[in-house]
């Protein structure tokens, strides 16, 4: 297991799936000759990203960050179009720790697409869907949650009602900021209009988890944003913002889709200096 102390809390990255997304995609307009230095990709120009939920406990209460690909969600061509060669093993990772998926007490979601949110529900045998955490609070904004419901024509291809309709009762959407303990969730939009990053505090440490606005590593760069992004100029601000904070504060970023590293700081340079390196 890739572990992060932050204060006395500690950051567990499970298992959650992995697909292979097209590299163009995911680095928008940056030359290919650019984006592949610092990330490689595949014979078909996709790259591999992790879904990886990170559990954390704190006073007696079980916390995951995104819920991984879930199990039996996606569909043969699916599958091939988003290069998903692997199915969570998320139960599997929380009995490590002698837990189930009704232990989870909150599962924070930075937003809720497809690659996020498959982990919140499993399907049933007659056709419906049930919660995966049925007794945790699911946290989102609530730009992303109403969007999720009322998809738009370009984002109906990743908001599934499969995914929402057996959690609904449980969602608790925030407006700009929600705050619980140590956590910090902040409203930025970028990559939906909804999206939020996640502040962690504890014994004067910080880690920053910015979602989506920074998939991997190598979008460290504030203009490198995803073809994806629904809101770009968005994402940019954001990313200037909460990278310069970061790094005044000494912040390690984390990371829910890096193949390669969990967490990172960087120098005034841009350059890694500590990092937690995903094992392979």
């Amino acid at each position: 297991m890739e572990k992060l102390k932050i204060g006395n809390l500690e950051l567990v990255w499970l298992r959650g799936g992995v697909t292979h997304m097209d590299g163009g995609a995911m680095f928008g307009v940056v030359p290919k000759p650019l984006w592949e230095k610092r990330y490689p990709c595949n014979e078909k120009n996709q790259i591999e990203l992790r879904s990886d939920p990170i559990l954390i406990q704190h006073n007696g209460k079980n916390y995951l960050i995104e819920s991984g690909m879930g199990n039996g969600k996606l569909t043969d061509k699916q599958k091939r179009n988003y290069g998903a060669t692997e199915e969570s093993k998320l139960e599997a990772w929380l009995e490590k720790y002698l837990l189930i998926p009704e232990d989870i007490d909150y599962v924070l979601m930075t937003h809720l697409h497809f690659d996020h949110a498959c982990g919140l529900t499993k399907p049933e045998g007659d056709g419906s869907h049930s919660s995966v955490f049925p007794n945790a609070k699911i946290i989102a904004s609530n730009v992303e949650w109403d969007e999720m419901r009322n998809p738009n024509i370009r984002s109906r291809n990743t908001y599934w009602k499969e995914n929402w309709e057996a959690i609904e009762s449980q969602v608790e959407p925030f407006e700009n900021e929600w705050k619980h303990g140590p956590f910090t969730m902040i409203h930025t939009g970028g990559h939906s209009d909804g999206h939020s990053i996640i502040v962690i505090e504890d014994g004067g440490e910080m880690a920053i988890h910015m979602a989506d606005l920074m998939p991997t590593h190598a979008h460290l760069n504030p203009l490198w944003v995803l073809a994806y992004d629904d809101y770009p100029m968005d994402s940019i601000f954001a990313k200037q913002k909460w990278i310069n904070r970061g790094r005044e504060r000494g912040a390690w970023f984390t990371f829910y889709h890096d193949a390669f590293y969990r967490a990172v700081k960087w120098d005034e340079q841009g350059e890694i200096s500590d990092s937690v390196k995903r094992e392979r």
